[in-house]
């Protein structure tokens, strides 16, 4: 048995992060222990690589959500890293931060320190960042966040497009108002993903008073009474066991860290029971309170631009990487989104509740989800509501740590998710239809003109919608009776030596894509951890 004073569990956004801080003292020794490999697959360094990285068994667990009530009873693939930098080294690498008010309303659910005053210097920690204010935007952190090389000119077309139906164009959406059009800001750096791994973990695998242990699989944490005092792992088919003089905490996301838990013996006493897991602590939050973001898309022949589909085949294609190879720019610093924007789908609302996205690019059929573009020429709008209200759950199915969760996200279940959505599909239809966009339609193929009624827009979002892989929610900060992490110090409710921090703990959704809430909440986690 090897003792440490901090085993982490997960080096994914949130592992890479407190492996990086509270090691970095020196006082303190500190185990990493990931299930995944090592991060140097060629595709997690190029951008665009997201199309394969996301498919690749090699890298990710490759799970899929239960069946869907309101959504047809379809499955949907459910991705998640299975690499060192978790989902950090495969996701399609946008930085958004959400707006303030998201962080003023987990302050007003019980998690007091958690309001965007309070948050907004753990942001600037973390980030590097040329541009916008030096009140909201930091200089000189590990994570370096870059504007697009060299914006497309779908995409100027698609924000004046915005900008003619009455949406500003934004400077800096990351700035806690986010409302307007924009182009969306990467996580790269000389147009190369720049990873969890690259920003904290990759300087600092010399510390002496660090381990990193790869292609482990933690199988449990070990509880004396109602005090953590390890984890048990296996690796190559061996079992070992960590003890942690000070704390375990556990960073596996909104779908793993729930599992583990579970499977320990921590959570529901009726999950537990219904996978033969005797109760060592109940509570009932574990694994509840899921949220995603759903998303649609309508998608349209293009003429005259030059779309990303004609320069992903070919001799273009060949042109496009010896361009990235000498200058950075081009078809390989692509990320899912190129534009996007912040609207409000209806009068009275206080911030915008919808999300924008746009491609210059298509995908065979219309809907993304493969990792091939289209053979013509196309563009690809989308939208998601910012905070949905249908919840739904993550359960172990097995004590056996390899064996898939259940996920189910319980997408559309509420009547206002369907009709914010119903009012953006629309929308998105309206701006295929306005200037300067205009200017380069053919028409559109996904779903197509025949799509005409509200019955009809919702048949499309209900067949066609996907998941824009933001899950949250499963261990949450709060007081209520189904709260999971204490919000003043991170640990898990009723036991001591135990904490979590990761995308489980928000207990709402965030505005827009997660894995920057997800970085903020670990650094500050890590100055909780700290103080003891």
């Amino acid at each position: 048995m090897t003792e440490f004073d901090y085993v982490i569990v997960g080096a994914g956004a949130a592992g890479c992060v407190l492996a990086n801080r509270l090691s970095e003292s020196g006082r303190h020794t500190v185990a990493l222990i990931e299930a995944g490999g090592n991060d140097s697959n060629i595709w997690i360094k190029i951008p665009a690589g997201f199309n394969k990285t996301v498919y690749d068994a090699r890298l990710n667990w490759g799970y899929e959500t239960a069946p869907g009530p309101f959504i047809d009873n379809r499955r949907i693939k459910y991705p998640r890293g299975k690499v060192l930098g978790g989902s950090g080294s495969i996701n399609g690498h946008l930085y958004v931060r959400g707006q303030a008010a998201d962080y003023d309303m987990w302050a007003q659910l019980g998690c007091r320190g958690w309001s965007w005053t309070d948050v907004l210097p753990y942001f600037k920690r973390a980030e590097s960042r040329i541009g916008g204010s030096d009140d909201v935007r930091g200089r000189s952190g590990p994570l370096t966040i870059e504007d697009q090389r060299d914006p497309h000119p779908l995409c100027i077309a698609y924000m004046g497009a915005n900008e003619a139906l009455g949406l500003k164009r934004t400077p800096d959406y990351n700035c806690g108002d986010q409302e307007g059009t924009l182009l969306y800001q990467q996580m790269m750096k000389r147009g190369r993903r720049w990873s969890p791994v690259d920003a904290y973990l990759r300087p600092i695998l010399r510390r002496p008073n660090l381990e990193v242990v790869t292609r482990a699989m933690t199988e449990a944490v070990d509880l004396d009474g109602k005090r953590a005092v390890g984890i048990t792992y296996r690796r190559n088919g061996q079992v070992h066991k960590i003890r942690a003089r000070r704390d375990v905490v556990l960073c596996g996301g909104a779908i793993n860290t729930p599992q583990l838990l579970q499977i320990s013996g921590i959570g529901k006493p009726e999950d537990l029971a219904a996978i033969g897991v005797p109760v060592k602590h109940d509570l009932p939050g574990v694994g509840y309170n899921f949220r995603d973001h759903y998303a649609i898309r309508v998608s349209a022949l293009v003429k005259g631009a030059g779309s990303l589909n004609e320069r992903s085949r070919g001799l273009r294609l060949v042109g496009e990487v010896l361009h990235y190879a000498i200058a950075r720019k081009g078809l390989l610093t692509s990320s899912p989104s190129h534009a996007g924007g912040y609207f409000r789908t209806r009068p009275g609302l206080e911030s915008p509740d919808m999300q924008l996205y746009f491609a210059p690019a298509s995908y065979p059929g219309g809907s993304y989800g493969t990792a091939v573009l289209d053979t013509v020429p196309g563009m690809t709008l989308g939208a998601s509501q910012l905070r949905p209200e249908s919840t739904g759950h993550v359960k172990a199915l097995s004590s056996d740590p390899m064996a898939k969760p259940e996920i189910q996200p319980n997408y559309l279940a509420v009547q206002t998710d369907r009709d914010a959505l119903l009012a953006a599909m629309k929308y998105l239809r309206k701006l295929l239809a306005t200037k300067p966009l205009a200017d380069y339609v053919i028409r559109e193929n996904f779903p197509g003109p025949d799509c005409q009624t509200d019955e009809q827009w919702m048949a499309h979002a209900r067949a066609t919608g996907s998941t824009t892989y933001h899950p949250v929610g499963t261990c949450k900060l709060g007081a209520d009776p189904l709260a999971v992490v204490d919000p003043q110090s991170m640990r898990v409710i009723g036991l001591t030596g135990l904490r979590v921090a990761d995308a489980s703990c928000m207990p709402r959704m965030v505005s827009g894509n997660t894995y920057a809430a997800t970085n903020m909440i670990a650094e500050k986690a890590s100055d909780l951890i700290a103080a003891g």
